[in-house]
């Protein structure tokens, strides 16, 4: 809030002040103090009279209109009045012997009430100077009273009545109070029944603690509402807005209620405003304000929300406090007076006077300032003091002009002063002034003037000084006007706006609107102006082409229009009324052509008035003389982006499209990162023919087509043919058709609908732009027409497209194909047919054909066909014709076993079996085949045969019953099994007795559980055993098999214990397991009854998967079979075990191990003599005889074996002590006679020399030990031994077999090779080449170790 002016004046100091604002006009403050005179003050502050008084002032008031100002004094009885046009102060006398105390002008008329200390009434008219004594309306003092519109005047006293009078004086109504009355207002109460407009309610304070409001209408039921203890006493009270009041209490509270009947006297808001007192209240309807005073404070809120504080005044050196507070009825000042004897008055509302040129604004910040500002290039705002209170503001660019009336003073802008230059008078008031660098115009009464700022001394050309439009011969009247850097433009009452160049000082352009154009705005370069007309339509007209686009939309409110100021916005604009700003965009290079339209509305705060708009922000101005900037809701994008979700962008993104605004939009689309925003994005540069940046975009998200597209087109310079091919991209041909053809290369129309198969268009474009292409279109067309059926069409559009020219043969023969096809379709069929048969396309006579067959013109069709070389097709309508002398002769050709079939069927037919069982045969018809071989050909073999290649369930029938006719069951039963009917074959089989028969067929197939079941019950009938069990096995009944397997006799084959141990291993049952091994062992001693029954053990306990009692079975026939001699049966026995073992990672017994490496060594020992390598043969015979116990039944021919072998080898005493041996009595009588003398002689002279056996390392531990020794003293570790020598392993010269995985020495084993080609372990056969030697062994030494 700003301070206008204080008032201090000696003679005031220490009384309190009594003051009044002039009504209406607000131009004038009385004042008056304790010193006997009343001084008048102009708004601004200054004295403009001293009207001395005869005593002390009691009252003063101002007439309604603020002409006339009443005074009257406790000294005198005259009343003093002061003439505010005049200035001039004359006197009336009241006629009144007592002292007067009470002075008030009525709010309608020229009346003014005068009251006396003895309670009497003087009325006095001012325009007839009649006066109306009324004596005795009160009988002590009147205090107080106030006028109705009704011109009824209600008054109060110290006598505690009330009367209520006419403006004649007499009493209509009157009532007592309990206290004295003071405050009196009248008012509208507002009641349930009717909403009335008349002042019927009169309130009143009553003794300073109650409100007491008294109805002229319902006098007996006055109301009396009383407050709260703590609130004090009331000071004052307000009526406002819809039958509110607003009080203010002493001890500064202020509290608004309601006196609507149904909340009357209900609290609707309270706030203690002042700490200690609060002395007065004001409310200002215009500002829509209320202020309270107290303490030394002002405090203002809004009435729309009284929460809110509007504003706060601090007097800091008002010590004593405020007093009293008024405002003018403008609302425009606020004057407050103090205990001390001071009076302030302070601005509250400013006329909103602004003006913009390009981005600089200057507006009216006090009654006599003005302040020059540029937000945009930051410079700082400049205020300026100005002599008169202005009506009008006006800056330019090195210019300010203000001005009231026909007056306006100019000032030069320095760069931080600003210096007045001249003030000029019109010829009128003036309305609006606008500047440019050097002119000013000026609008007044309906003319403009336009003259120079700074005439440049004498040589400035006279005609160029000044000009006033209109020239005196043309009628019209100038409404508006804009000055531009180069134009005077303005438009007038009768519709035409003119364009005066001022530089060449003469008229250049004018466009006449059917009506008067109210106001004009010119966009910052003068190209484009936006207009409101009279019917509030508003426009934009281009004086470049002369066109006029109207605004879409436009509020007939609107006040005005700014447009964007930011030099990249060009075609933005804001249309603005009281509440609202509309952003209008002008799209001027879109596909459609240039339009207008309306992007969005902004709500502008109250009392806001736009000045200036740049880049999204709008600077307004406000009553308090501030500025405000508002960010547009359309430019929401100018923020951070970052900020926002995928929601709000979507929004952006629209208006950043809306504004042209491509590179802001970009940014929106790589946040959104979407690919429907980018689509958007490039749709947008599209319709706004921005080809580079569309291009972009399509680049960016991968859209290859588009851009190679637009590469093509970007050159273009023809603003139509450039549209067109957007317009055809956006997908609007009709569009792109009528920009191609504005353009300088129609026929790219025609090429575009041919694109788009819109043949009948291109059709009407070619005849206009290249007759030539018609028959080629006719033939497109011809062959749509054709597709939606439209044949008669289509046949005249074939016929136009033969064009005759060998140049074009592939064409003519196409539409010539047509024809045949449309000629048929309409029925006239010689002629489509000849067509065909002349054309050379097969593809033809195959569609013509098909056309004849679906029109049931079965012989022309088959003609074609047969023409056409479709011969299945031919063949197949001649058999609808029922030809067949022609079916037979094409039969060769035919393929179809359709065909063929129905051929058959007809020579059948005919008794013609031979040729019907050959077209059978070619329908692969084998059921009628095999029936026509049986039942007419009498060839059965040849029935057989196909039935076993084709395995044909019915022929297998068909054949069935022939052998049964025969009576050969055998046969018969196996062809019924063929043809899956088992229960047939199987009651067959019973009846004849070959089951044995049936079950060999039965089990080589794959057949059903019963089945195997009725068979197996069959063989149990008839007590064959092993039959049974088989079939029981087959069907599951695993117990009953067993019991059959075990009564079946026994065979050379023992093939029923077999089949026992398969059942048992398949059953997984203990019961049947238990009872089978009881069988198998015996039941007496727990051991098998012969080797043979412990292979059936260990084969069963194989089948259980029980390993471990398998090893133990496996050993103990091992044992046996060693026992017997046969070394290689115990030998492959014990390494079938220990492959198993090893497989299912089962511990192996080392019992087995060893029987297994000695039985192995023995095995070997053949081996090495054949190879004549005596030394490892001696070797493997000493270990064998070393465990020569395990070998009973050879013991002699291993000991002599071993003597000759060591003997040979060099190693005489091992010979020596296995001779020695031999020389036991057991013995000595077995050893072969050719041995034995030397054997003998060995004996006598013994020879103890003996080869130290080679040492090699231990694989474990590297301990040096014998080759040929498997326990390592070292480490305690059984070594794994070589295969092929018998040795213990080394870990430098490893291999493994590939079959069976034992280890060898690579070397040696690869030696024996090349002479044996089988493993001496598993016997497999070997490639040397699949022998690998293995560099790291760590993991079979693992697994040893495991199994030892």
């Amino acid at each position: 809030m700003k301070q206008v002016f204080s008032l201090l004046e000696k003679a005031w100091s220490g009384s309190p002040l009594q003051f009044a604002w002039q009504k209406t006009l607000g131009n004038f403050l009385a004042v008056t103090g304790g010193d006997r005179a009343v001084k008048i003050f102009d708004r601004h502050g200054q004295k403009r009279n001293e009207i001395s008084l005869p005593g002390n002032c009691v009252a003063m008031d101002w007439d309604k209109d603020g002409d006339t100002l009443a005074i009257i004094t406790d000294k005198s009885s005259a009343i003093i009045l002061w003439d505010a046009n005049t200035n001039k102060t004359s006197q009336v006398d009241s006629g009144m012997r007592d002292a007067m105390s009470f002075l008030l002008w009525s709010r309608v008329g020229t009346l003014l009430a005068v009251g006396t200390t003895k309670g009497n009434l003087l009325i006095y008219n001012r325009q007839t100077s009649r006066k109306i004594p009324v004596l005795g309306k009160h009988t002590k003092r009147i205090t107080c009273g106030c006028w109705s519109t009704e011109n009824l005047l209600a008054l109060g006293g110290e006598d505690k009545m009330i009367t209520i009078s006419n403006q004649e004086g007499d009493t209509i109504r009157q009532t007592s109070v309990s206290s004295d009355p003071s405050d009196m207002q009248f008012s509208v109460m507002k009641t349930d029944e009717r909403i009335s407009t008349r002042e019927s309610t009169v309130s009143v304070v009553v003794g300073k603690k109650t409100l007491f409001l008294f109805n002229l209408n319902d006098p007996d039921n006055p109301i009396d509402l009383k407050f709260q203890q703590p609130y004090g006493s009331i000071v004052t009270y307000r009526w406002y807005g819809d039958g509110y009041i607003m009080i203010g209490f002493s001890r500064g509270c202020f509290v608004v209620i309601s006196t609507h009947i149904r909340e009357i006297g209900q609290e609707i808001f309270q706030a203690h405003n002042h700490k200690d007192n609060l002395s007065s209240i004001a409310i200002s309807q215009s500002l829509n304000k209320a202020a309270s005073c107290g303490d030394n404070c002002i405090k203002i809120h809004d009435l729309s929300d009284l929460r809110e504080m509007y504003a706060i005044i601090n007097l800091d050196d008002e010590n004593k406090g405020v007093d009293q507070l008024a405002w003018t009825d403008d609302g425009q000042l606020l004057a407050v007076s103090t205990r001390r004897g001071s009076l302030h008055v302070f601005l509250t509302k400013l006329p909103i006077l602004g003006h913009a040129c390009s981005t600089r604004i200057a507006y009216l910040t006090s009654l006599l300032e003005v302040t020059i500002a540029n937000h945009v290039e930051r410079e700082l705002p400049v205020t300026v003091s100005v002599e008169v209170e202005p009506s009008f503001v006006a800056i330019g660019v090195y210019h300010l002009a203000v001005g009231m009336n026909n007056r306006a003073w100019f000032y030069a802008l320095g760069e931080n002063n600003v210096k007045k230059l001249k003030d000029v008078e019109y010829l009128g008031t003036v309305a609006s002034m606008h500047l440019n660098s050097d002119y000013a115009a000026a609008l007044f009464e309906g003319k403009v003037q336009l003259h120079m700022i700074e005439s440049e001394g004498l040589d400035a050309q006279e005609e160029r000084e000044t000009r006033l439009f209109p020239a005196d011969d043309d009628k019209y009247r100038i409404l508006c006007h804009a000055l531009t850097s180069d134009f005077l433009i303005y438009g007038t009452d009768t519709g035409v706006i003119h364009y005066f160049y001022i530089e060449d000082w003469q008229y250049v352009n004018e466009y006449r609107h059917p009506v008067s154009v109210r106001k004009i705005f010119p966009d910052p370069n003068g190209t484009r102006l936006a207009f409101i007309d009279d019917k509030s339509d508003g426009f934009v007209y281009c004086p470049v082409n002369d066109r006029l686009y109207e605004i879409p939309n436009f509020s007939p409110t609107i006040k005005g229009i700014l447009w964007e100021n930011w030099p990249m916005d060009k075609g933005v604009f804001v249309a603005f009324d009281d509440d609202k700003v509309y952003t209008y965009v002008f799209h001027k290079d879109a596909i459609q052509g240039s339009k207008i339209i309306l992007a969005g509305g902004t709500e502008v705060p109250f009392s806001n008035k736009p000045l200036l708009l740049y880049n999204g922000e709008l600077t307004c101005q406000t009553q308090s003389g501030k500025t405000n900037n508002i960010y547009l809701s359309t430019h929401s994008f100018l923020g951070n982006l970052k900020d926002f979700g995928p929601n709000e962008l979507t929004q952006m993104l629209s208006q950043t499209l809306m504004l042209k605004r491509f590179s802001e939009a970009w940014e929106v689309c790589r946040l959104l990162n979407d690919q429907s925003g980018w689509n958007e994005l490039a749709k947008a540069c599209l319709h706004h023919m921005e080809v580079d940046f569309a291009i972009r975009v399509y680049r960016t998200f991968g859209n290859a087509g588009m851009v190679m597209s637009l590469e093509q087109i970007k050159g273009i310079e023809d603003h139509n043919l450039l549209a067109g091919h957007l317009a055809m991209f956006s997908s609007d041909f009709n569009l792109a058709q009528d920009l191609y053809l504005a353009s300088s290369c129609p026929i790219a129309a025609l090429e575009m609908r041919k694109d788009l198969q819109h043949w009948d268009s291109a059709l009407q474009l070619a005849k206009r732009l290249a007759p030539d292409q018609i028959p080629f279109i006719s033939k497109e067309y011809a062959m749509q027409l054709e597709f939606t059926g439209d044949y008669i069409n289509a046949l005249a559009h074939y016929e136009k497209g033969i064009t005759g020219n060998n140049k074009y043969q592939e064409h003519d023969e196409a539409c010539l194909a047509g024809v045949a096809q449309m000629s048929i379709r309409m029925g006239d069929i010689r002629r489509g047919v000849n067509q065909a048969i002349k054309h050379p396309s097969r593809l033809l006579k195959r569609d013509c054909g098909a056309i004849l067959e679906s029109m049931k013109q079965f012989s022309e069709a088959a003609q074609l066909y047969e023409k056409g070389q479709y011969y299945d097709k031919a063949a197949s309508v001649y058999i609808r014709c029922k030809n067949w002398a022609k079916v037979g002769e094409l039969l060769p050709h035919v393929s179809s076993p359709k065909i063929h079939l129905q051929y058959a069927k007809a020579k059948e037919a005919d008794g013609r079996y031979k040729e019907a069982v050959i077209a059978y045969e070619h329908a692969k018809q084998w059921d009628s085949v095999i029936r026509l071989y049986l039942d007419h050909l009498n060839n059965p073999e040849k029935a057989v045969n196909i039935v076993r290649e084709t395995q044909s369930l019915d022929g297998a029938k068909m054949v069935a019953r022939f052998f049964l006719q025969l009576g050969d069951y055998g046969s018969a039963i196996q062809f019924l099994v063929m043809s899956k009917c088992n229960n047939e074959a199987f009651t067959l089989a019973q009846q004849h007795n070959k089951m044995e028969i049936y079950a060999d067929i039965i089990s080589s197939e794959s057949t059903t559980n019963e089945d195997y079941q009725s068979i197996a019950l069959y063989f149990e009938a008839e007590k064959k055993h092993f039959q049974a069990g088989k079939f029981f096995l087959l069907c599951g009944q695993y117990g009953r098999a067993l019991k059959h397997f075990m009564k079946s006799p026994s065979t050379e084959d023992n093939l029923a214990i077999e089949m026992a141990i398969e059942t048992v291993g398949r059953a997984k049952d203990e019961a049947l397991t238990n009872q089978l091994i009881d069988y198998l062992m015996g039941e007496s001693d727990g051991m098998p009854k012969s080797l043979s029954d412990a292979k059936y053990l260990f084969r069963l306990y194989m089948a259980l998967k029980q390993y471990r009692e398998a090893a133990r079975t496996a050993i103990i026939i091992a044992r046996e079979e060693q026992c017997s001699g046969n070394y290689r049966n115990a030998h492959d026995v014990l390494f079938s075990m220990y492959s198993e073992l090893k497989t299912q990672k089962i511990k192996i017994p080392s019992e087995m191990a060893t029987n297994l490496m000695i039985l192995h060594s023995y095995i070997l020992v053949k081996t090495h003599v054949r190879r004549g390598d005596h030394m490892k043969g001696a070797r493997m015979l000493i270990r064998v005889a070393n465990n020569i116990s395990k070998f009973p039944s050879h013991i002699v021919p291993i000991l002599t074996s071993a003597v000759i072998e060591c003997h040979r080898a060099g190693l005489k005493n091992s010979a020596f002590s296995f001779a020695a041996m031999l020389m036991r009595p057991e013995y000595r009588n077995k050893i072969d006679l050719k041995y034995k003398k030397k054997i003998e002689a060995m004996v006598r002279r013994p020879d103890t020399t003996e080869t130290e056996e080679p040492t090699t390392a231990c694989p474990y531990c590297a301990f040096q030990l014998p080759e040929c020794e498997l326990l390592c003293p070292g480490c305690k570790n059984n070594l794994p031994y070589c295969i092929a020598t018998g040795r213990h392993m080394v870990r430098d010269d490893w291999t493994v077999c590939p079959h069976c995985d034992f280890p060898a020495l690579y070397s040696e084993f690869k030696n024996m090779l090349q002479t044996e080609n089988i493993c001496p372990m598993c016997s497999e056969r070997i490639n040397i080449v699949h022998l690998k030697k293995i560099n790291d062994c760590t993991e079979y030494l693992k697994s040893e170790d495991g199994d030892q």
